[in-house]
């Protein structure tokens, strides 16, 4: 059964004769097109002299001269031709050889300034103007119905939810107790603002979530949407940067008269760093579409009218790109840090995404949570998926610690390599990684080694997996040094072990001569550069970034990159060199069982230290 909606109040149906007012104006104009009277057809265009020459010979009947000297005519066997007469020679002999040579000759009149011919010519220009308009009109708005005028183009394309809300809700958000404290202030002073006026205390204007990708500051903001009882608008940052200049300010305009009306009410801005970018000089000037776009919404938030009961929250995971207008108090009351979680959340969001799934016996995911420092809440939730596409490939339904052993690997390093290694460059593989392993372990500062293996998997050829004890957030420089020998131990394995180098080392050095120039430049460990710090580009080029110091401090922090990085390959191939039966033994191990855990480094390590230490086996000689 197919119903019709009413038009507006007030409004009539529309006449049925009305729909063909438009058809027939089209008809019309392309009759009016065919019974124009037309010109004559064209005929051959002769030269002048080529003209004079004919009527000497007797060649032309009729001619007819316009006042602007065309002439046109037939010649005597009736085909027609067209010529000019030019007027700067006035013509003087020639009247005289057309009568001479009885030619028809026609003059005609100046032609009168008549308005068919301009209609004439205007009306294909009218058909087609008439067509785009029809068109227009009938293009569908994301908000429904037809566009009336162009004034549907500043319509923001904000998402309001107010009936319907999402599902989520801040217990879904695992971890990050902080952070939920300081977004459910902002709803509970929008469900209850009395409670804080009453205190004198005044509800926040803004509040930015600022942190890495992945760090669930989209789940944050569905979560608000689910809590709150009032209006949610949701945008993207890119909903409002246009082509044409003054359209985002229009839709920031539309954003916040919306949201006034419908007060209190939340406005969620996502990525807003493509909206609010720092204004430096690279736009071009007040016309510039960006610099207006933000120039609204710094006035709707805090500007001479009062933003009423609307709070900002938004999202961008580089806050230091964003205005200084825009992070100030008054706007962004409240700046929250939503950073990589610790051990502890990672456990938690690994149990909220491992929800109705079957784990296995040995699954444990404290010890998963450990094994990922450094991940976020989006990798968690890829790691626990890829664990358990892992388990149905296997054809299990249950997911195992080796599930989630190798979803990591997956994630980290990438597919396994289905050709095996020549031996000659497995056996090079197995003492770089020995050499990685066995000074990682000789190395009292150095994080403790998790396991070593030769299987590729990739663009590594091995793996020497080092895991901290706890998550760090300060490095000493000892920790440092022994980092760098760790990362040089596969080089100096090679030169020991092999008598050269390889191209195996690449990875190893550029990662290594990154840390230290990191520890030159920017942390001040250098004697000979001091306690200076030489920040690197902040991003981009690095070519094209300006350096803030001399050419002379760039080669002293060269001669301190290569000095740091030379005293740490010295220490790896002396500590190799010393526990050389421990090195060959952790080889030959790898070779055997191609994957080996830190525990069995560590026994390797430790019963070479035990065989050094004891006293060597005294003889008794008889003297005679």
């Amino acid at each position: 059964m197919r119903t019709s909606s009413p038009g507006p109040p007030g409004r009539a149906d529309a006449a049925p004769w009305r729909r063909w007012v438009f058809p027939a104006a089209i008809a019309a104009g392309f009759v009016t097109l065919l019974v124009l009277p037309r010109g004559a057809a064209p005929g051959t265009a002769l030269t002048y002299t080529r003209f004079v020459a004919d009527v000497g010979a007797g060649m032309v009947r009729a001619v007819t001269i316009g006042p602007a000297g065309q002439v046109t005519g037939t010649l005597a066997g009736g085909q027609p031709f067209t010529t000019t007469i030019p007027v700067a020679l006035g013509g003087n002999g020639l009247a005289g050889d057309l009568a001479a040579r009885h030619v028809q000759v026609t003059a005609t009149a100046a032609a009168s300034s008549s308005l068919l011919p301009v209609l004439a010519g205007l009306l294909p220009l009218l058909l087609f103007g008439g067509l785009l308009y029809l068109g227009i009109r009938k293009v569908p708005l994301p908000s429904g119905g037809g566009l009336s005028g162009l004034g549907g183009l500043a319509r923001a394309k904000a998402r309001v939810i107010d009936a319907e809300r999402p599902a989520a809700r801040f217990a879904d958000v695992a971890g990050y107790a902080a952070v939920k404290t300081e977004i459910s202030e902002v709803v509970d002073y929008l469900r209850d603002p009395g409670r804080y006026h009453r205190a004198g205390a005044r509800g926040p204007r803004g509040v930015l979530m600022a942190g890495p990708p992945g760090t669930g500051k989209t789940l944050l903001a569905r979560a608000v949407a689910g809590e709150a009882r009032v209006p949610f608008f949701s945008v993207p940052g890119s909903g409002f940067v246009e082509l044409f200049v003054g359209l985002g300010a229009a839709r920031v305009r539309d954003l916040f008269e919306q949201a006034r009306a419908r007060g209190p009410a939340i406005v969620f801005i996502d990525e807003i760093d493509a909206l609010g970018a720092r204004r430096d000089g690279g736009g071009f000037g007040g016309s510039d579409e960006r610099e207006q776009t933000l120039n609204q919404l710094l006035a709707e938030m805090d500007g001479f009218e009062d933003a009423g009961e609307v709070v900002v929250l938004a999202a961008t995971n580089r806050p230091d790109a964003l205005d200084p207008a825009l992070r100030r108090p008054g706007r962004f009351d409240r700046e929250v840090i939503v950073p990589l979680p610790g051990r502890a959340g990672r456990a938690a969001i690994l149990a909220a995404h491992a929800r109705g799934k079957d784990l296995g016996p040995d699954a444990d995911l404290d010890q998963v949570a450990a094994a990922t420092p450094g991940f976020s809440g989006a990798d968690l939730a890829n790691l626990v998926n890829e664990a358990a596409v892992t388990a149905v490939r296997g054809g299990r339904a249950t997911v195992t610690a080796a599930d989630f052993a190798a979803a990591r690997d997956r994630v980290l390093l990438g597919t396994r390599h289905a050709s095996p290694l020549a031996p000659g460059e497995l056996a090079t593989v197995a003492v770089h990684e020995a050499g990685h392993a066995l000074v990682a372990t000789l190395s009292p500062h150095a994080d403790p080694v998790s396991r070593v293996t030769v299987l590729g998997a990739g663009q590594a050829l091995g793996l020497t997996e080092t895991l901290p004890a706890d998550d760090r957030r300060l490095y000493g420089e000892r920790y440092l040094a022994d980092t760098l020998a760790v990362r040089l131990g596969g080089r100096a394995a090679e030169r020991l072990a092999r008598g050269e180098a390889s191209t195996g080392a690449a990875d190893d050095l550029v990662s290594a001569t990154a840390l230290a120039t990191q520890m030159v430049r920017e942390f001040g460990l250098s004697p000979a550069i001091g306690p200076v710090s030489y920040p690197g580009p902040p991003g981009g080029h690095p070519a094209l970034a300006p350096r803030g110091y001399s050419e002379h401090t760039q080669r002293l922090v060269d001669q301190e990159v290569a000095a740091l990085l030379t005293r740490a390959e010295t220490r790896a191939r002396d500590l190799l060199t010393s526990h050389r039966q421990a090195l060959d033994r952790l080889t030959a191990a790898l070779l055997e069982q191609e994957t080996v855990t830190g525990d069995q480094v560590r026994a390797i390590a430790q019963a070479e230290i035990a065989t050094a230490s004891e006293p060597p086996p005294s003889t008794n000689r008889i003297s005679r």
